[in-house]
């Protein structure tokens, strides 16, 4: 990966390709009597600097802007070390005895100061990304790739500028290829390097930052930000599977350990004063032999219960740190990383030059409202002739801002000004320069055509359309999904994303560009929703009165409205089953509270789009016709206002997150056909589908991904599911360990992110993360281990989401499988739901992250042709991967012609079709360049992905094939039969191929009763058999796997 810090250069380097930076005077110190950050010089330089150099001395940390042939700086920026740093301008290049500039390294923007138990960090921007710019070149728009914490003490300040400086000379060597799409112009700007000398530093390099996290980190296949070649497990689990098999090169006690303690482990070697404190992993277990000998054999010993074992290896192995400066040393060292991670996730956004946290109308209204100021001020003869402004009704320019000469600090909408608080160092010592305000949510450029008629006037047969969405998430009861939830005190909702979609598209010689507004935001009431249980009933807080949530819904909205105009809201929660509570609540408070602009409409989402049918939504849009007229949208024809928003749609659901983004994306191609068509441009309605069609569903559903991977979190419902047939504990590391391991985890997890959260935003005290150290020694982490409800739960959301109407469910099952269809074999691998109807069979990709259907394809009985099940061996390398009792499965086989398949895309287009996607339009000649899309965002993610769900065409038959999950042998049928307490439909097979034999028995029957099933209809044979399996084992599989035992179990095991 690339950095974006450098050495500085002795040669001046080239003239860099970006925005310029300029260097301002000295400011003239005047004594108004107000603080630093009221102060601009007479000489503004609003806009912070795009390059900054860092150099550590005996004095402090210096700070000056790098600009390529500059020679001298009127003043440099020092930051004392200490915990409570000082941050002063002062006079002077910085050309201090000890300070040689030639040693600094070049940053990309400062996050802030944290200021924490033993030292405080500076937070700099050392690579970013470039997804494209506004509009204009002169306008762009980066994101935050990677952040460093530079410790204020000098010692470990100089050994991580001095690691990030001989990181940048290994990346800038030729021999270090560069990764593709990262941005270093800071590189190319310095081609000659100072040589080290023997004295150097000598730091080994990975190949990547290593920021490790509390809690392991799953990976979401599925993700339309990846470019894997189809849909995958939320996790990469599986009893046999090659890439599974002794995940962890620890022995079972270790790795327990290492998964279900929140601190690091016994012998905890002394801070190292490099970077590889910060990013690096924590310290290994270091035991006895004979004490790591016990323990492996308590976690051996079938005899005693799991959660004695658990407690036993978590007091030998992780116990509390035994004083206070040891505790603080390690908790420190979490919040760094969990800062780190939340600031590189790549959900963070900002530009150096203009002002990216407000939409073109918001600017047009303020820049029209300091034009009403002046032009009162003028009839006061209090305003000089220099300082007019052009009066309301002349030309307007879509990037003007009401008070450009101001710092960009002072012109941002604050609601969307992540680090604030950890800037306010700087803004107080009047440092506007060294303030760079950063958003968070989504921001992704787009192009396509759209056919239109020749004119005379212009070339080709299509027009060119930019479209821009730039999603803002409010800070304002910031965090994840299971701890913040609803309103607070303030009028401010949990999840509120302001989402703004910006089209710009030629038509005969007229620039137009296009602006609208629509809004997401938690239900506005007082009410949580427990994370520790699965899939938790959304409740109404009992401990607020009517009158506490009449009074913030109302005020809630009274924002809303005075900021978006009229409201009409969508709440897209259930009318019926757990989620009514709070959504009838909902309907009446915005019924009583009477506000003439706010409208409210239900729609229950997955009631009205049962089976996935997102093309009802369509009803919805018709209904909501004369609302779209009213609202319209921001548009500007050559500098001429043509027409402005005057309403929003607040879209929600409960979290907010998949049916919200749907919902919003059809409205949002509604307004694009209805701007489209107010200029000549109308697509084509023959179901064929367009260019335009592709990328508006690629950028909507990026963006949903997107703000779910912000707010979801790691959630109660995380975990893989990797199984054995073993039911010691050590073989529950590969049946369930690992999983509980995640969730148990994952709770505290989010909790630890939550504090860190509150922390950084400046809403708690650091005493925060002593509330969070005592909640996290009183929970008992055997109440969180509910594996078996989780696929209950599975089972019965699927149910509620796919079936059609009037369907009779027979029977439900969770199997292995590979994540595509039409293969055996894949590196991938998840954890499918399978439904039996009377007339069809179901076969559901779950996230369990999220808790919700990620596709789903429907065969009809009458279709399936066959049946075989027998052994089904993924890796030899194990005597239990190996018994054929053990791993067993089944493949079914089906005329393809009648089969439904449908994507949970985030976007409103979400079935598969067969047929190939048609070719784009011809291009049209353009006077103008084509903004491109930055290179994670090339290519039609979400098509790929359909395409993928869709039928082989060259084929008529397609075919799944299951491998049945480790049977518990301890498994009693409870309850009635609900999804809650689900009759077990295993019960009575005491291995898996019974259970194989079980459910093929079952579909063979349902298949009978429609009349499809005959002689040879289910046959015995391998799915992989133990010889196939032998061969598909690489030699270099074999080697991995006998290093791994022998670090694991140790020798001679």
């Amino acid at each position: 990966m690339k950095r974006l810090f450098a050495r500085q250069s002795l040669k001046p380097p080239p003239k860099l390709p970006s925005v310029p930076v300029t260097v301002p005077p000295a400011p003239t110190v005047q004594a108004t009597g107000l603080q630093p950050k009221y102060v601009v010089p007479a000489v503004p330089h609003p806009f912070p600097h795009e390059h900054i150099a860092v150099l550590v001395t005996h004095q402090g940390l210096l700070l000056r802007p790098f600009v390529p042939g500059l020679t001298h700086h009127e003043s440099h920026v020092q930051i004392g070390w200490g915990m409570k740093p000082t941050v002063e301008e002062v006079q002077g290049d910085g050309g201090a005895p000890d300070a040689d500039w030639a040693d600094s390294v070049v940053v990309y923007g400062i996050v802030g100061i944290m200021e924490l138990f033993s030292a405080a960090y500076l937070l700099v921007i050392t690579s970013r990304s470039e997804p494209g710019p506004l509009l204009s070149h002169d306008h762009p728009v980066y994101g935050v790739k990677s952040v460093t914490a530079i410790p204020l003490t000098e010692e470990r300040a100089k050994m991580v500028v001095n690691t990030l400086a001989s990181r940048n000379a290994a990346l800038a060597h030729p021999s270090s290829p560069l990764s593709e799409g990262a941005t270093n112009p800071i590189l190319t700007e310095q081609p000659v390097i100072k040589d080290e000398g023997p004295t150097s530093p000598h730091v080994k390099f990975s190949d990547e930052t290593q920021t490790k996290l509390m809690t392991p980190l799953t990976k979401h296949e599925s993700s339309l930000e990846e470019d894997d070649n189809g849909l995958a497990s939320p996790t990469e689990s599986g009893a046999s599977t090659p890439s599974s098999i002794m995940s962890d090169s620890t022995s079972v006690a270790k790795t327990i350990a290492n998964r279900l303690s929140f601190w690091n482990k016994l012998t905890v070697p002394k801070r190292s004063n490099t970077i590889d404190s910060i990013d690096s992993e924590s310290s290994r277990l270091m035991l006895g032999d004979e004490a790591e000998e016990a323990l492996e054999a308590s976690a051996r010993d079938g005899s005693q219960e799991p959660g004695e074992a658990l407690a036993t290896i978590l007091t030998e192995t992780a116990p509390p740190p035994a004083s206070a400066e040891e505790r603080h040393t390690q908790l420190e060292d979490k919040i760094v990383k969990e800062t780190i991670r939340g600031f590189s996730m790549g959900a963070m956004y900002f530009a150096y030059n203009f002002d990216v946290t407000r939409s073109l109308q918001h600017k047009h209204e303020d820049v029209n409202k300091s034009k009403q100021q002046n032009a009162l001020l003028a009839t006061l003869n209090a305003l000089g002739n220099d300082k007019g402004l052009s009066p309301i009704g002349d030309k307007i320019d879509v990037f003007s801002e009401a008070h450009p000469t101001l710092p960009l600090w002072r012109r941002v909408d604050r609601q969307f000004w992540w680090n604030e608080w950890l800037s306010k160092p700087f803004m107080d010592a009047g440092l506007h320069s060294y303030v760079l305000p950063i958003m968070q949510g989504y921001y992704q450029v787009a192009s396509f055509h759209v056919p239109r008629e020749p004119v005379a006037s212009e070339e080709g047969d299509s027009a060119l359309v930019d479209y821009i969405l730039v999603s803002r998430r409010s800070r304002e009861r910031g965090g994840l999904r299971y701890q913040r939830r609803g309103i607070d005190d303030e009028a401010n909702v949990a999840n509120f994303v302001e989402t703004e979609v910006i089209t710009r598209v030629e038509r005969e010689g007229t620039t137009n560009i296009f602006s609208y507004t629509i809004i997401r935001g938690s239900i506005p009431l007082f009410w949580t929703q427990p994370g520790y249980s699965l899939k938790p009933a959304p409740i109404l807080s009992p401990e607020r009165t009517h009158s506490q949530n009449l009074d913030a819904i109302r005020r809630h909205f009274q924002k809303i409205v005075s900021k978006y105009g009229p409201s009409t809201i969508i709440n897209l929660a259930e009318q019926h089953g757990k989620e009514s509570v709070v959504t009838l609540a909902y309907r009446d408070y915005a019924t009583e509270m009477n506000m003439p602009e706010v409208q409210y409409n239900d729609y229950d989402f997955h009631t009205e789009t049962k089976g996935m049918k997102y093309e009802n939504i369509s009803k919805l849009i018709d209904k909501m016709e004369r609302v779209f007229e009213s609202h319209g949208y921001f548009w500007v024809s050559n500098d001429h206002l043509m027409s402005e928003q005057k309403g929003a749609f607040r879209v929600n659901c409960i979290d907010c997150l998949d049916r919200t983004n749907v919902v919003q994306s059809a409205f949002a191609r509604h307004v694009l056909d209805r701007q489209l068509g107010a200029l000549a441009l109308l697509n084509s309605s023959d179901g064929v589908r367009t260019e335009t069609d592709i990328v508006f569903n690629d950028v909507w559903a990026n963006n949903g991904d997107a703000i779910s991977r912000i707010y979801a979190g790691t959630s109660a419902l995380k975990g893989d599911f990797t199984r054995t047939g073993k039911r010691d504990l050590g073989g529950m590391l590969n049946d369930g360990v690992n999983s509980i391991a995640r969730m148990y985890t994952s709770t505290f997890s989010d909790w630890f992110c939550q504090a860190v959260i509150d922390y950084m935003l400046g809403y708690r005290t650091i005493s925060v993360f002593s509330e969070f150290l005592l909640r996290l020694q009183s929970s008992d982490p055997r109440d969180l281990i509910r594996l078996s409800k989780i696929r209950a739960e599975a089972i019965a959301t699927s149910v509620s989401r796919v079936l059609l109407e009037g369907e009779r469910l027979l029977s439900g099952w969770t199997l292995f499988s590979p994540v595509p269809m039409n293969t055996k074999i894949s590196r991938n691998f998840e954890e499918k739901v399978v439904l039996l109807t009377a007339r069809a069979l179901y076969i559901v990709s779950y996230d369990y992250v999220l808790g919700k259907v990620k596709m789903y394809t429907r065969v009809p009985l009458g279709d399936i042709t066959k049946i075989s099940k027998g052994a089904y061996i993924l890796s030899p390398l194990e005597e239990a991967s190996k018994d054929p009792l053990q791993n067993a499965g089944f493949i079914i086989t089906w005329f393809n012609s009648n089969q439904d398949t449908r994507v949970s895309s985030y976007s409103v287009r979400n079935s598969a079709e067969s047929s190939s996607v048609p070719s784009s339009p011809v291009t049209a000649t353009s006077s103008r360049p084509l903004i491109l899309p930055s290179p994670s965002q090339k290519g039609s993610k979400l098509s790929r992905i359909l395409s993928n769900a869709a039928p082989d065409v060259s084929s008529d038959t397609s075919f799944a094939a299951f491998k049945a999950l480790s049977i518990d042998p301890a498994r009693t049928r409870r309850g009635s039969g609900s999804f809650e307490e689900q009759a077990d439909d295993l019960t009575g097979a005491t291995n898996c191929k019974e259970a194989v034999d079980l459910i093929v028995e079952a579909i063979e029957r349902a298949c009978k009763d429609v009349g499809c099933a005959h002689d040879g209809f289910v046959v015995e044979e391998d799915v992989v058999g133990l010889a196939e399996a032998q061969r598909m084992t690489s030699v270099y599989s074999k080697m991995e796997y006998g290093i791994k035992r022998l670090l694991w179990l140790g020798a001679g095991t």
